[in-house]
């Protein structure tokens, strides 16, 4: 594709030059001969600053400002917002034919996202889905990078699952994505809202940014329909667009609740209630916060089509998502468990939720990750110490600050509450202190990493998967 065709896509440009597109780049590395090499002002570096070295290669640019470098450029105000459209329009606007549910909130993206899917599936539906895990569409699994994969990498797997058959993708929308516009030109079926809590404000600096990027999905001309939880006090906010909407919530009034009649370490046995339509079903997820998970689930279904014995099915279908409150272990008559948390909200709901199924003692190991919200860390301190009897405080992803930094402030919020924890900075280390305290009845839960398969330190990514460092504990201790 010409260069000087592509630019079509952009209303606002000016162009130097032209020359043949064949492929899309945003590593000046391994640009080449063909390329599109992407210049913007990112948070850590400038882009522009490695554009010789594209050129160099072979590559037409697309820039902010014109750089006296002997290459077509493209000229735009927003070297980012380019990249979106510019991807789209090149792989074929793969948007355009497909059917898109997005789910934003702060917790339970990937859950509400997994239940989503598998009912859709039953719904006869070839569903692609796209998060925090990775991406899967038919037999294709793609590894995880970003919760929401950027412009290129995104418009690209689009246009593979088009080709593949797909017809609905449902994927995680982060606050970030929303931000950086990496999904304009997808035009949602359903917007799902999950919640808003204390997370990323390292990027967006206070809860009102971060609460006016989770809003921009439910905008009337990005969104058919929204998906709201209506106990969560930003829905608020929500209700003032215009998009036609649907509540779901079991403490506040709304369209869809639920009546749990069983509850167990295995999950729960439900009756759901959309609209008047009731559907029973058996959740294999446990936690309250997983019910509002599946009615959130449920009701985006409903709007694109699923009808009850979908739903039914669908949820019952789903025993485990990966690193997502999954138990993955019994040791010494203790249960052991792993999840995402990394929030103070998400590792109260963790917590809360394993409390309650506790016949012993609640053993908890956790950390906070480094380059990221410092401000969370004594909360989540607090949290913890709130409702486990005994924690690890340990490593997460410490990236470039000192662990034993990041564990202090931890403990700053710990010390306010209680005093019964220990700190090990290895969390493999800290994981095998925990095993060693369990005994009958007990309950340890490992939060913060979920499924992540490394651990980053210094820049690097270790490989490091908490389910499988507690299995080879297991069997050494065994």
């Amino acid at each position: 594709m010409k260069l000087s065709v592509l630019s079509e896509e952009l209303s606002e440009k000016r162009l130097i030059g032209d020359a043949e597109v064949t492929s899309l780049c945003t590593d000046s590395r391994l640009a080449g001969e063909g390329d599109l090499f992407f210049c913007f002002r990112g948070t850590r570096a400038d882009a522009h600053d490695f554009a010789e070295e594209a050129a160099a290669r072979g590559a037409s640019l697309v820039c902010e400002r014109e750089l006296p470098l002997p290459v077509p450029q493209l000229i735009v105000p927003d070297g980012r917002e380019a990249m979106t459209f510019l991807a789209a329009g090149f792989y074929g606007h793969p948007e355009r034919q497909l059917r898109f549910a997005g789910v934003t909130g702060t917790n339970g993206k990937t859950t509400t996202c997994h239940l989503l899917s598998a009912v859709l599936g039953e719904a006869g539906e070839s569903v692609g889905l796209i998060g925090t895990l990775g991406a899967k569409y038919g037999g294709i699994s793609v590894p995880p990078d970003l919760t929401t994969p950027d412009p290129v990498s995104l418009f690209s797997l689009l246009a593979d699952m088009r080709k593949d058959g797909v017809g609905t993708v449902v994927m995680e929308v982060s606050a970030h994505a929303l931000a950086l516009g990496k999904v304009k030109p997808i035009r949602f079926d359903v917007g799902v809202f999950t919640n808003l809590t204390r997370d990323h404000l390292d990027f967006f600096g206070d809860m009102e940014e971060y609460g006016a990027a989770k809003k921009l999905l439910f905008l009337p001309k990005r969104c058919r329909f929204g998906v709201y939880n209506g106990d969560d006090p930003f829905t608020r906010q929500l209700l003032s667009f215009e998009t036609p909407h649907m509540l779901y919530g079991l403490d506040s009034p709304a369209d869809a609740f639920a009546l749990t009649e069983e509850e167990s370490a295995e999950g729960s046995k439900l009756l759901l209630n959309l609209n008047d339509e009731l559907i029973a079903t058996r959740l294999c997820l446990p936690g309250r916060h997983n019910i509002l998970n599946a009615l959130a689930a449920a009701c985006a279904a409903r709007a694109l089509g699923a009808e009850a014995e979908d739903i039914s099915r669908g949820l019952s279908s789903v025993k485990s998502v990966e690193g997502r409150l999954e138990r993955v272990a019994h040791f010494r008559g203790a249960d052991i468990f792993v999840d995402f948390a990394h929030t103070p909200d998400g590792l109260k709901k963790a917590l809360s939720c394993l409390k309650e199924l506790c016949e012993g003692k609640l053993v908890l190991v956790f950390g906070c990750g480094g380059n990221r919200d410092g401000g969370k860390r004594a909360l989540m301190g607090e949290t913890a110490a709130a409702l486990c009897d005994f924690a690890v405080i340990t490593s997460d992803n410490p990236r470039f600050e000192d662990p034993c930094a990041i564990i202090s402030q931890i403990e700053e919020g710990y010390r306010r509450v209680s005093k019964e924890y220990v700190t090990v900075e290895e969390r493999e280390k800290g994981i095998a202190y925990a095993l060693s305290l369990l005994g009958e009845g007990d309950i340890l839960l490992i939060a913060g990493k979920g499924g992540e398969t490394y651990q980053e330190i210094m820049g690097i990514k270790f490989d490091y998967n908490d389910k499988a460092t507690v299995g080879k504990l297991i069997g050494e201790m065994s």
